[in-house]
């Protein structure tokens, strides 16, 4: 039997530099792990732009869909904010998630206990987190017709269509349903039923599929607004969360500052299954680009790696192996490293992106 495969698209910024720390990781499951993997390369974002006049090339595409997962950076920068809306780096990103049918996204926000002092809420609050926040990634607002800058009269209007069918609802109601029964078995939907026609659809779908389909899991309801200030309030009273795309954007971002930093939230976006079992799949970081640190070794590469050990779980049906490397970084920050965006307000001496990476691969080393 062929390896495993995986397509890395590095991108834009930091992209490229948290990138190469994942490629020791991956290096290491091969050498120490007899885990290989077949890994091959290709442009995203502005990178892709600046060789091909276009963020993501057809036959980037056409891999992309043939392989068992695809590892993503970041894209965008400043240099590309003056490009048309259809050529920007982020164009590159939405048509993956678009033509790979992904509609499930994943975005959990853990709280690593070295970390608890560093959110902005208080220890008590967050210390222990751990929710998983499912996102409709492939409809809403964000896809729906009509959408456009349009002239009425003697001004314009901005339009974007929300739009949601029972069966887009009922997809990642079912991807949510079934995470909630591999964790605590329960799972909070959150919508806009007060308001919005969308909400009460969305509503609807969830509660008949849970009827129907999943009556052991604790299913409750909340408007996406008090969803928001919950989070803030009382984040571990969640474990599964699913929602729109609009409001599972919002959201998942909220969540991920509870932990205390962008640089350490992973994200898995995952669709149908392929001939082969596995599913459809991207793994990426949170974070953006952040073209302000770009090439200077600051980045923490956490995220993107921790993004990797979501593909060993979803992808390649290795939990044991995704568990220890959790909790190598786990051990890589209880012993006190730190990149620049995890240095509280006591300071102290950074390390390096390829410091950071190279003392996780020396605790996987020592858990053998």
């Amino acid at each position: 039997m062929s390896n495993p495969s995986i397509l890395i698209l590095p991108g834009d910024g930091i992209g490229p530099e948290v990138m190469d720390e994942v490629r020791k990781v991956i290096a290491w499951y091969g050498e120490k792990r007899d885990m290989a993997f077949d890994v091959s390369e290709d442009l995203v974002g502005g990178a892709a732009y600046d060789k091909h006049g276009t963020p993501l090339h057809d036959d980037t595409m056409a891999r992309a869909m043939e392989v068992d997962a695809v590892l993503l950076g970041a894209v965008g920068g400043p240099k590309y904010d003056v490009l048309d809306f259809s050529v920007k780096p982020e164009r590159g990103l939405l048509r993956l998630r678009k033509e790979m049918d992904l509609f499930s996204n994943l975005r959990p926000a853990q709280c690593f206990d070295a970390l608890a002092d560093f959110s902005s809420l208080k220890k008590e609050v967050v210390a222990g987190l751990d929710i998983m926040i499912v996102r409709e990634l492939t409809s809403g607002i964000y896809f729906g017709e009509p959408r456009g800058i349009f002239k009425e009269g003697n001004e314009r209007v901005g339009i974007n269509t929300q739009r949601y069918t029972e069966s887009e609802i009922a997809r990642v109601a079912r991807s949510a349903f079934e995470l909630a029964r591999l964790r605590s078995n329960r799972l909070c939907s959150m919508e806009k039923a007060n308001v919005m026609e969308s909400g009460i659809l969305w509503r609807d779908v969830v509660t008949e599929i849970h009827a129907a389909e999943y009556p052991d899991v604790e299913l409750s309801h909340m408007y996406a607004d008090n969803g928001a200030m919950q989070l803030v309030r009382a984040p571990k009273q969640f474990d599964v969360i699913v929602t729109d795309n609009l409001f599972g954007d919002i959201l998942s971002d909220a969540a991920a500052m509870l932990t205390g930093s962008l640089g350490m939230l992973p994200s898995a976006s995952l669709g149908a299954p392929m001939e082969n079992g596995r599913p459809k799949a991207m793994y990426e970081p949170v974070h953006g680009s952040a073209p302000d640190i770009a090439g200077q070794g600051k980045a923490n590469p956490i995220a993107c790696i921790l993004s990797f050990a979501m593909a060993l779980r979803y992808s390649f049906e290795a939990g044991e192996e995704a568990a220890r490397l959790e909790a190598a970084i786990a051990t890589v920050l209880a012993n006190g490293a730190r990149t620049a965006d995890l240095l509280g307000p006591e300071g102290g001496t950074p390390i390096s992106t390829g410091e950071m990476g190279d003392a996780i691969i020396a605790v996987l080393d020592a858990s053998l």
